[in-house]
């Protein structure tokens, strides 16, 4: 096997993480991403205490697994998001407070550099996150979107990760956006944007996701070749676009995931519309040996035999780079 194979535990958050821990080991993974909400991951703990350190990795190694990144995306998504009632319900309480928009932002700003300290007493390189964004709203320019607002969007992203980043860079670790839509980056030409706000500082990279593209019809290979080293992290998610028309087009209609009406749908690896062959290729022509970290959604099963069933895929699909070419005899 190429690299490790890892499961997010965002999707897992209700049971504790040995638990989790447990199910993962029996599942075949060699390690979790762990997620900092339920009780798998307290920043603020992690941060102030070596002991709280310690019993994650006692946890972990109780049942014969790694973990080599970490993910904020909640408390990320506050940061430069236009905040409205719907982040008390994804928000810690110390980050939502009293719920004043400009106090959320900074809160959750905060905590963004709490994991960064966290990462490093855990030891581990990598958070994983989202930004937020306050121009996804503007998405489809009608009433007319003037350029200037487009970068006053781009601007704000960077006046308010900038300050974020200094803090990653202090503490030696990178942070990986998930590019996907409601971030400031959620394709190939946004993600660009984003490095360029940023002044192309190394702390700001990508937790790749082609779940997240190919419903969008975004070339998702490319975006490996294009960010070859800026990709810090890797998840394996699958997503089915239909090849036929639907009732609800790319935006959803307004539908829950699982509805048959959808032209999209997450669903376990290897029965969507990714091609898994072409990312492992182009992840071994960039030279990425991180893990492949599972991110396990399909509203039409169950999640252990989802999860299993993902594991056995991940390590089917991936395989090393040829270290000759496979013509070398012929060389004089």
């Amino acid at each position: 096997m190429a690299r490790p194979c890892t499961l997010f535990t965002g999707q897992w958050a209700d049971l504790p993480l040995d638990v989790m821990a447990e199910k993962a080991a029996e599942f075949g993974y060699d390690g979790l991403e762990l997620a900092c909400w339920g009780d798998h991951l307290d920043v603020r703990e992690a941060a102030s205490s070596d002991g709280y350190c310690r019993s994650r990795h006692e946890i972990l190694e109780k049942h014969g697994l790694k973990f080599w990144a970490i993910s904020n995306h909640l408390s990320g998504q506050a940061v430069c998001d236009n905040i409205d009632e719907r982040h008390q319900a994804i928000l810690p309480p110390h980050v939502w407070g009293d719920g004043d928009p400009d106090g959320v932002k900074r809160r959750a700003a905060e905590d963004m550099m709490t994991s960064a300290e966290a990462a490093r007493a855990l030891g581990v390189s990598v958070v994983n996150g989202f930004t937020g964004s306050s121009i996804w709203h503007l998405l489809y320019s009608f009433p007319p979107v003037s350029p200037d607002a487009i970068d006053a969007g781009f601007r704000d992203f960077a006046d308010r990760w900038n300050p974020i980043l200094d803090a990653f860079a202090k503490h030696d670790v990178r942070f990986a956006l998930e590019v996907h839509p409601t971030e400031i980056a959620f394709d190939n030409a946004s993600a660009a944007r984003a490095i360029e706000a940023l002044d192309g500082r190394s702390e700001f990279g990508f937790n790749y996701d082609p779940s997240h593209l190919v419903y969008q019809n975004v070339d998702y290979v490319a975006f490996i070749r294009e960010f070859n080293d800026r990709i810090y992290h890797v998840h394996m998610k699958d997503a089915y676009l239909s090849p036929l028309p639907t009732r609800a087009g790319i935006f959803g209609g307004h539908t829950e995931f699982g509805d048959p009406d959808r032209s999209w749908d997450f669903r376990s690896l290897g029965r969507g519309s990714v091609d898994f062959e072409e990312i492992i290729r182009a992840l071994n022509d960039v030279g990425y040996g991180g893990p492949l970290s599972v991110e396990w959604e399909d509203s039409g099963m169950d999640r252990e035999h989802g999860a299993a069933e993902a594991c056995a895929f991940v390590n089917s699909v991936d395989f090393e780079p040829s270290a000759v070419a496979f013509d070398a005899a012929f060389a004089e």
